[in-house]
């Protein structure tokens, strides 16, 4: 391992439509409200980290749809995983899931999407961003900026020290993530599943949803509505978590993501597994989603495989 230089700044000269700093998020706040938060994909932040150097905790860029500029003041390591939004260094196309080593005066671009929905950009070394409840992850539910560092505007400047040059790694071409429509999305009966009709849950299971233009980190409202749903009252305020999908009282599902309030009054039909969460994260406006019932050992035993694999490939 060879120290590249003590520090190295990267200038945004635009910020893209959603670029933000991210990490693990915010785990036991929940009682005050306060969401998780943290990476949408976190298959794609812990292998871009891996990548650098840097541990799965660290901050780093979440980028959504189309990419930021961004100029490097110094040399350092990157590296770019989840959604192809065709980086480019200097003008030239580079290579994804793999450490990239970048120098003085370089420039980041990202032009046309091809897959996905969220790409993350790791740079190795210590991220100089400031905390709110231990996590640097963007908080975009408050009219106070708890968090300024964390999401850059134009003309905004990122801080890295510590900045040192790895082993070059890449991830196997074989085992990324092809972010492919229809998305097979595996869920777990929800509080209120028992409450809605057979039709209802029928139409729910046996077709394909379109994600809607009302999307964000919150969460995603799909295009459908439920044939034979009876509206009733809401049910008393409960806990809800990403994943969770609720039904409005219009019949319209809402699959909740990271940034989801605590608590809410709709109906939960079902909640999507955690192994099924990172590709939900790569789903975007269009998309289509097909629905599965899975029992909760299968869940819990795609999520021990999952971690698994990841344990293995990223040692």
């Amino acid at each position: 391992m060879r120290f590249m230089g003590s520090q190295v700044k990267i200038y945004f000269i635009k910020p893209g439509l959603q670029t933000l700093v991210q990490d693990n998020g915010r785990m036991g706040q929940q009682a005050f409200g306060v969401p998780v938060g943290g990476v949408m994909d976190k298959s794609a932040a812990r292998i871009a980290n891996w990548l650098v150097g840097n541990d799965v905790k660290s901050p780093l860029l979440e980028i959504a749809l189309t990419g930021p500029h961004i100029e490097f003041e110094g040399d350092c390591q990157i590296a770019i995983a989840g959604a192809d939004i065709s980086p480019t260094i200097d003008g030239k196309p580079v290579n994804m899931y793999q450490t990239i080593t970048v120098n003085d005066g370089t420039e980041l671009k990202f032009r046309a999407l091809k897959n996905g929905c969220r790409a993350y950009l790791s740079i190795g070394g210590d991220w100089q961003i400031k905390k709110w409840l231990n996590s640097s992850s963007a908080f975009l539910l408050s009219d106070q900026n708890l968090t300024p560092d964390s999401i850059p505007v134009k003309g905004d400047h990122l801080v890295i020290e510590g900045i040192k040059n790895v082993d070059v790694k890449s991830f196997p071409p074989r085992l990324q993530p092809k972010h492919q429509s229809p998305i097979q999305i595996g869920i777990i009966p929800g509080p209120e599943f028992d409450d809605f009709s057979k039709k209802a849950v029928d139409h729910f299971l046996n077709n394909q949803h379109t994600i809607s233009n009302d999307y964000n980190r919150m969460g995603y409202r799909l295009e459908t509505i439920l044939s034979d749903f009876d509206p009733k009252q809401e049910v008393i305020s409960s806990g809800i978590v990403p994943g969770t999908i609720q039904i409005t009282n219009s019949g319209q599902p809402i699959i909740l993501m990271a940034d989801a309030q605590t608590t809410g009054g709709y109906p939960r039909i079902g909640n999507v597994i955690t192994a099924h969460m990172d590709k939900l994260a790569q789903a975007k406006p269009g998309d289509q989603i097909k629905f599965s019932l899975v029992k909760l050992e299968d869940a819990y035993q795609a999520l021990r495989d999952n971690e698994a694999t990841m344990n293995l490939l990223l040692k």
